[in-house]
């Protein structure tokens, strides 16, 4: 089914429900809480990511140790309820971002024959770099909630590529939910009560946990490894490079006005790819390194192109292997197109035939995916040596909300249209 069973999810997130006004007490004050510790330069466990601004925080932030990504069908009939939902996740993400307990009472203070507003599991954790990001799904553009003429052009179904093997219980989402924190039970935390705040208007579809992130938007980091032991996302654009983030990430006014769509709401948001990429792991370990690096198209050690001694020499992209991950991969072979990567790693048990169940939870953010993820993706699935060793069983794109202003909520711009 999924990496969190839906039967486990809910047992976790536990049944209460939360009402909506919970949240909303004690948010100015944990607005100044996360200014005040941004303004001090605290670090560690207390370090606050801002959560308003032009974009979403998660995307071009540096990228965090842990992952909770959730996709939620949404059950409500309303467009009212709709915008109630979001309004409830923004109140309740800007308590969370700034490291405090949710609701008037928080986890303990409350009336004691009353269910606790918050959870409890994050209390004295703090912020650790807690960051929210939320997107609709296509399936949330048909005639339920009267958005279907707000459809973005870009927002396009993700094609099936040949030897996908996508599990339809874990793929799609009428909204979606990336958690990253710096302390994996943050990240869960906030999940769990966005679900039980959700209670009654949206329900989880899937869910993924994800650890060691798979990439880094900050160029003085090291370069992470993924589960075969390559360096990845080498040349991924730094979350500091404006120019590259507006050329290739986030999406300009105007963009969707030209495709003929109905997405200028879409101005400062950005489109989200996630697959799950099972990395069949026992394979790769009995394969040589030599081939191990011919079909990465870089050495295993210092994870420099082929050829190359440093990990980030120059070099001609055509002296590589012809069926190399890089080669298909990279910007010069695809027109330029980038995404910015926020990949993390997955390790959820076996499958029962003592073979790891792990892998790469890939998640990219682009300005168009018909220009970056769907051409790119189509080059890889038919000439990458690297396919032999994956296999894709979750699928999933989403327009990510551009960012909040203070006062306004997540989705405001699409369901003010």
């Amino acid at each position: 089914m999924t990496g969190v069973s839906r039967r486990g999810l809910f047992a976790a997130l536990g049944s209460g429900a939360v009402a909506g006004g919970l949240v909303a007490t004690g948010v100015a004050t944990a607005e100044r809480s996360g200014a005040s510790a941004a303004a001090s330069g605290s670090s560690g466990s207390s370090r606050v990511v801002p959560f308003h601004g032009e974009h979403q925080a998660g995307i071009a932030t540096d990228v965090q140790a842990n992952l909770h990504f959730a996709a939620f069908d949404v059950t409500a009939t309303s467009r009212e309820d709709l915008v109630s939902l979001l309004q409830d996740w923004t109140a309740a993400a800007v308590a969370l971002t700034a490291g405090r307990e949710v609701g008037d009472g928080g986890a303990s203070g409350g009336a004691p024959l009353a269910p606790p507003s918050d959870t409890g599991e994050a209390v004295d954790l703090h912020a650790n770099r807690l960051t929210l990001t939320v997107g609709a799904g296509p399936s949330l553009f048909d005639d339920r909630f009267g958005l279907a003429a707000a459809r973005p052009a870009a927002l396009v179904d993700i094609p099936a590529f040949p030897a996908d093997a996508l599990v339809p219980e874990r793929s799609d989402g009428d909204l979606c939910v990336q958690a990253c924190a710096d302390d994996p039970q943050v990240a869960v935390h906030a999940v769990r009560t966005l679900t039980r705040l959700a209670a009654g208007r949206a329900a989880v579809r899937w869910a993924q946990l994800g650890y060691g992130r798979a990439a880094t938007v900050d160029p003085s980091a090291p370069t992470p490894r993924n589960l075969f032991g390559f360096k990845d996302g080498t040349a991924n654009p730094a979350g500091s490079d404006t120019a590259t983030l507006d050329a290739q990430v986030w999406v300009q006014p105007g963009d969707d006005d030209a495709a003929g769509g109905g997405g200028a709401w879409m101005a400062g948001g950005s489109y989200l790819v996630a697959r799950r990429i099972r990395m069949h792991i026992e394979t790769w370990d009995r394969t040589s390194l030599q081939e191990q690096e011919q079909v990465i198209g870089r050495t295993k050690a210092a994870g420099a192109p082929l050829g190359h001694a440093g990990e980030h020499d120059a070099f001609d992209v055509r002296t590589l292997p012809a069926s190399s991950h890089v080669r298909l991969a990279h910007p010069e072979t695809n027109g330029g197109a980038q995404m910015l990567r926020r990949g993390y790693n997955f390790t959820d048990g076996t499958d029962g035939l003592g073979h790891l169940d792990a892998g790469l939870f890939f998640l990219a953010y682009q300005r168009d995916p018909r220009t970056a993820f769907i051409p790119v993706q189509a080059a890889l699935a038919r000439q990458d040596a690297l396919s032999e060793y994956l296999e894709h069983t979750g699928s999933g794109v989403w327009a990510v909300f551009p960012g909040v202003p203070d006062g306004g909520y997540l989705g405001q711009q699409l369901l003010s249209t």
